[in-house]
Parts: C-alpha cells; sequence; structure tokens
C-alpha cells in the first residue's frame, strides 16, 4: 500500500470521530512521536504515521462491542477475558485491516503488539510501542524524561526500561500481567545479555 498525505488525512479525520477527545489527542501524539523516531531510526515515516493514527483505533468501543468482534472473527482472548479493556490491540489490528484497508503486515503487527509487545519485534513495532509510551501528551510515567531521551539514541534500550517500568508497576498493583509482555521482556534481556 503505498500511503499518499491524502490517505492520512482520512485517517486522521476518522479517528477524530471515532475516538473520545483524550484519546484523540494521544493518537496524534503518537503519531508525531512515531514519526519522529522513524525520521531517527532510518524507518518509514508513512508507515509510522499511519500505524501511530491507528494504533487505539478500538479503544473507545466498549467492551461487550471488542468482546463480539473477537468471537465473530475468531480472534483469540487470553487474559483479556478477565480485562476486556485489553482487547484494543487486537481488534484495533482487525479494525486496520478491515475498515481501513491496511494490508502492509509490518503496520498490522505495531498496532497488534503496541500494548504488550513480542519477542523478535521490527523496528516499526518497536517505535509504536514506544511511541505510544512516551508521547508528549503523556505525563505519570516512571523515568519518562530519561526514557524519551534514550528513544531517539537506542530503541531497544528504551523497549527494555518501558518493560522493566510497566512490569514493575503491574507488580505492585498485583495486577494480571499478560503473558506476553512477560515474554517479550525475557526475550529481551537474554537478547541484552548476549
Amino acid at each position: 500500500m503505498k500511503l499518499k498525505q491524502a490517505d492520512l488525512a482520512k485517517i486522521r479525520k476518522a479517528m477524530e470521530k471515532t475516538l473520545d477527545h483524550k484519546r484523540y489527542e494521544h493518537t496524534l501524539g503518537v503519531a508525531y512521536t512515531a514519526s519522529c523516531l522513524a525520521m531517527c531510526h532510518d524507518e518509514n515515516v508513512k508507515s509510522a504515521e499511519l500505524a501511530g493514527l491507528l494504533h487505539d483505533c478500538a479503544k473507545c468501543l466498549d467492551n461487550s462491542k471488542k468482546m463480539k468482534i473477537c468471537k465473530k472473527h475468531n480472534i483469540h482472548v487470553n487474559i483479556e477475558n478477565k480485562n476486556p479493556f485489553l482487547l484494543h490491540a487486537k481488534v484495533g489490528s482487525f479494525l486496520a485491516m478491515e475498515q481501513y484497508g491496511v494490508r502492509d503486515k509490518d503496520i498490522i503487527n505495531a498496532i497488534l503488539n503496541h500494548t504488550t509487545g513480542r519477542p523478535g519485534m521490527t523496528k516499526l513495532e518497536k517505535i509504536i510501542y514506544i511511541a505510544d509510551y512516551i508521547e508528549p501528551n503523556r505525563k505519570h510515567a516512571p523515568n519518562l524524561t530519561e526514557i524519551r531521551k534514550l528513544a531517539f539514541i537506542d530503541l531497544d534500550q528504551a523497549l527494555m526500561r518501558i518493560l522493566e517500568d510497566t512490569l514493575s508497576y503491574l507488580e505492585t498493583l498485583k495486577s494480571d500481567i499478560d503473558p506476553m509482555t512477560q515474554k517479550t521482556y525475557n526475550y529481551y534481556k537474554e537478547v541484552k545479555q548476549q
């Protein structure tokens, strides 16, 4: 899919209609940050912008609608049964294909994995995962200033810091941890030690 500015403008307008104001502002922040990271790390800027615009396209759907989409289209649900709020990445990647016509596998995977990560992420997947965490509207995340600087120097180190902080935060809440987040952390910890 050859992206044109007009396509991105249409999707931006669709997101403005679909998302609440706060989520839309976050989405613009992620698209902007992803574009900047893509320029810095020699990744396709338009792909990063598109993935950033669509990463939360299912976030404002109510939980029952997300569950219905998953059942209807055989989208695997695991920990999300307890917390359907977490389904937005899986449902979002589906909507990106079905509703917005995205066919680029890397963009779809970047949307799909932006909350948990996965072992062996592509550069674009890392960019969207990181951009979601560091975008300018984000205010309350541990080590945010340091991670923002690190993201423009070393994607892998920024990714590890986010994973560490996320797991630590979830443990203090005594919250369920998606097994993929733990697998992602273990994978990159091992890679770092090699």
